[in-house]
């Protein structure tokens, strides 16, 4: 697994698992799991539920277990997977985007609504893209070209998997709270670590190698490139 705080992979063996069994429902049987994680060595605790099975240990005895086919967990500790972003995304996206993840298993609805505001502001503020609604930004967005063509289809699927026509104030009031269909919050998670990584990752990268290259330039004597407003190298600077 990956640890939810570090996000550093790990595996522990059962016996360094702690388990304690917190008894049955109608929705089967209630477990509480908890560990250390060995890299930053905060602790895990993952609460699983699930119809129970029969085991038998190959000596005639036998222990209900939950399905594991079947069952549920839910990190309680922390509330949530931990979704790091890269120190090159801005403290003000960052943290909004970190609110979106703690909310998620709690309000799906309610992470859905902060990612879509936030969204809505990357594109306004760093794609320099202003229009009545979210839906008409994201068009924009995509007549633009700017975007991979990976991305470009990532993005275009906000609509198809929040069911924009379904809801159109999720275009037109993205902050409110409304029902989301099932993986919207997890979608626009994911579509906007992927903008993160295109607006902020990939552009440190840039400046960095064409930092590189204008010292090059200046050691032979030579002009050094001229940056345009999106930061790509466009030329010799005179």
């Amino acid at each position: 697994m990956k640890c939810p705080h570090c996000h550093v992979a790990f595996h522990l063996p059962s016996a360094d698992q702690g388990e304690y069994d917190i008894g049955e429902d109608g929705d089967g049987k209630w477990t509480l799991l908890h560990m250390k994680c060995p890299s930053c060595e905060r602790l895990i605790m993952v609460l699983v539920h699930g119809p129970v099975s029969i085991v038998s240990d190959g000596a005639g005895h036998q222990r209900q277990e939950i399905d594991s086919a079947r069952a549920v967990e839910t990190f309680v500790h922390p509330l949530g997977k931990a979704r790091p972003l890269p120190p090159s995304v801005p403290e003000r996206y960052a943290s909004r985007f970190q609110e979106a993840v703690g909310v998620a298993p709690i309000s799906p609805a309610a992470s859905a609504a902060l990612s879509r505001t936030l969204l809505q502001e990357l594109l306004r503020e760093v794609a320099k893209i202003k229009r009545r609604n979210l839906s008409d930004e994201i068009d924009a967005l995509l007549d633009s070209n700017d975007l991979p063509s990976q991305l470009t289809e990532d993005v275009d699927a906000i609509r198809v998997v929040g069911n924009f026509a379904a809801h159109p104030i999720k275009s037109t009031a993205t902050g409110q709270i409304v029902p989301v269909e099932t993986g919207e919050a997890e979608w626009l998670m994911d579509v906007l670590e992927e903008l993160f990584d295109f607006y902020f990752v990939r552009r440190d990268a840039r400046e960095g190698r064409r930092d590189k290259l204008n010292q090059k330039l200046r050691d032979a004597g030579k002009p050094e490139l001229r940056t345009g407003t999106d930061g790509q190298s466009v030329g010799r600077s005179i």
